[in-house]
C-alpha cells in the first residue's frame, strides 16, 4: 500500500485499466484489495482519513473501552494506493473524480463505497442539541463531552435500532445514567423473545427504555429531549441514533439516485447511468431493492461489485448479486451479547444466542470482519459469503424482470 495526501493525477498509461475506488470503510477496502488479483489493474483507494475505521466499534470509543481505528497497512493490500482526501464531484463523462484538496484522478472503472453517515436531524433543536456517532470525528467528540460530565448525569439515547441499543447499554456498564428514547418498538429488526431479552438486559444495566406510543423525540433542547405525548426526559447530554443517511456525491455528480440518494444500480451493482461505474455497500441500491446497512452486507457487496469490474474487463457477463443474511448481533455492554438469528432474506428467526456466549461471537465477529479484509489483502480473491438464490426471485417478482440501462448496453457489447 502506498499513501498519498492531496493531489493525484491519471498517469495515462494504456497498457493498464485504473480503477478507483471512493471510500476506505468495509465494502471500499474489500473491493480494492479484491481488485488487485490482475497484475494489469492499477487501484486507487480515496479516503478522507488515513486509519481504517472500526465502525461497528464506535459505541466503544464513546464509552473509552476501545479506539476503534486500524491502520491501513492492515487491512490494505500493498498493491493498491491510498489517497487521502475527500472527492466532491464525480464526472463520469470524463471520466474522472475531483479531490477536495485539488486536482483529480482518472479512472477507466469506479467504484462507488462511500458508506452512510448521520441521518438528517430534522427534529427541532436536534442539529444543535443531539450529537450522532455515525462517524470517527462524531465519537471522538462525543467521547470528550461524555468525559467531562459529572457522574450522576443524565444520558439520554435517542434511537432504537442496534447502535442506539449498544450505546446505551455500554455507556450504562461504566456507571453513566441512561435513558434511551425509542420512538417505536426496541430493536425493530427483532424477534419479539428476542427484543424481551434485549429490555431485560438493558433494565439490569439501569438504562431507563421509553417505547411503544408516545415515545416519539418531538423536540431537542440544551437539557431535554420532549416526546409526542408531552413528556420531558432530563438531558445533559443527547445521542441522536435515530437511522442512517448516505453522503449526496452521487446525486450532484448527476447520477441517478433512489429517495434515500444511494447510487441506483442492476443487480450486478452497475450504476443504472454507467457501466464504469459500480457501487458497494450502503450507498448501493440495487434493483430499488436496497440491502440492511451493516457490515454484514458491506463485505459480500464490497466483493461483489470487484468481480462486477474484473468481469467487465475481462470481457465476461457480470453475475447478479447473491447474498444471505444471518442475522444481527449486537453488544449489550463487555459481558453480555446478543445474537439474532434469521433467515437468509433477513428475516429474524424466534431463536437467538445471549450471555456471555453471546458477548463471545459478537468480538468474534467484529475480530473476524477485519481479519477478512486483511486475509483478502494478501490472497486477493479468496473471500467468501453466504449466498441467497432468492433473491432474484423477489427482484423479479417485486420489479419485473426487465433489465437496467447499464445492464441492457453492457449485453450489447457498450
Amino acid at each position: 500500500m502506498t499513501e498519498e495526501t492531496g493531489t493525484a493525477k491519471d498517469t495515462g498509461r494504456t497498457d493498464h485499466t485504473d480503477v478507483v475506488v471512493i471510500g476506505g470503510g468495509y465494502a471500499g477496502v474489500m473491493a480494492a484489495n479484491r481488485l488487485t488479483q490482475r497484475a494489469d489493474v492499477s487501484v486507487t483507494l480515496i479516503n478522507p482519513r488515513s486509519t481504517f475505521v472500526e465502525r461497528i466499534r464506535l459505541h466503544q470509543l464513546v464509552a473509552g473501552t476501545d479506539d476503534a481505528v486500524v491502520a491501513y497497512d492492515e487491512v490494505l493490500g500493498a498493491g493498491v494506493r491510498l489517497v487521502v482526501d475527500a472527492v466532491t464531484r464525480i464526472d463520469a463523462g470524463e471520466r474522472s473524480v475531483t479531490l477536495a484538496g485539488g486536482g483529480t484522478v482518472g479512472y477507466d472503472y469506479l467504484v462507488y463505497a462511500v458508506g452512510s453517515d448521520s441521518a438528517d436531524r430534522s427534529v427541532p433543536g436536534a442539529a444543535e442539541f443531539a450529537h450522532p456517532v455515525a462517524d470517527l470525528e462524531e465519537a471522538e467528540w462525543l467521547r470528550a463531552i461524555v468525559d467531562a460530565l459529572p457522574a450522576a448525569a443524565p444520558v439520554t439515547v435517542v434511537g432504537a435500532g442496534p447502535t442506539g441499543i449498544e450505546t446505551a447499554a455500554e455507556l450504562a456498564e461504566v456507571g453513566r445514567t441512561v435513558t434511551l428514547v425509542c420512538g417505536e418498538a426496541l430493536g425493530p429488526y427483532l424477534h419479539p423473545r428476542g427484543r424481551r431479552e434485549v429490555t431485560g438486559r438493558l433494565a439490569a444495566l439501569g438504562v431507563r427504555v421509553l417505547h411503544g406510543a408516545g415515545t416519539k423525540a418531538t423536540a431537542v433542547t440544551r437539557d431535554a429531549v420532549h416526546l409526542d405525548d408531552g413528556r420531558t426526559v432530563p438531558s445533559e447530554v443527547t445521542i441522536w441514533t435515530a437511522g442512517f443517511g448516505v453522503p449526496d456525491l452521487a446525486r450532484r455528480s448527476g447520477l441517478s439516485t433512489d429517495a434515500a440518494g444511494r447510487l441506483r444500480t442492476d443487480e450486478t451493482l452497475t450504476s443504472v447511468d454507467d457501466v464504469r461505474i459500480v457501487a458497494a455497500g450502503d450507498a448501493a441500491a440495487p434493483s430499488d431493492l436496497p440491502l440492511r446497512m451493516s457490515c454484514q452486507a458491506a463485505g459480500p457487496l464490497g466483493a461483489h461489485a470487484a468481480d462486477t469490474v474484473l468481469d467487465r474487463i475481462a470481457g465476461r457477463r457480470p453475475a447478479p448479486l447473491s447474498l444471505g443474511f444471518g442475522g444481527q448481533c449486537i453488544s449489550l455492554g463487555r459481558r453480555v451479547g446478543f445474537f439474532q438469528y434469521a433467515s437468509r432474506d433477513d428475516h429474524a428467526k424466534w431463536v437467538h444466542l445471549t450471555g456471555r456466549p453471546g458477548a463471545k461471537l459478537k468480538e468474534f465477529i467484529c475480530t473476524l470482519t477485519v481479519k477478512a479484509l486483511a486475509r483478502e489483502a494478501r490472497k486477493p480473491g479468496s473471500y467468501t459469503w453466504v449466498k441467497y438464490a432468492g433473491r432474484r426471485r423477489l427482484q423479479r417478482a417485486e420489479r419485473g424482470t426487465t433489465l437496467g440501462t447499464a445492464e441492457r448496453a453492457a449485453q450489447a457489447g457498450r
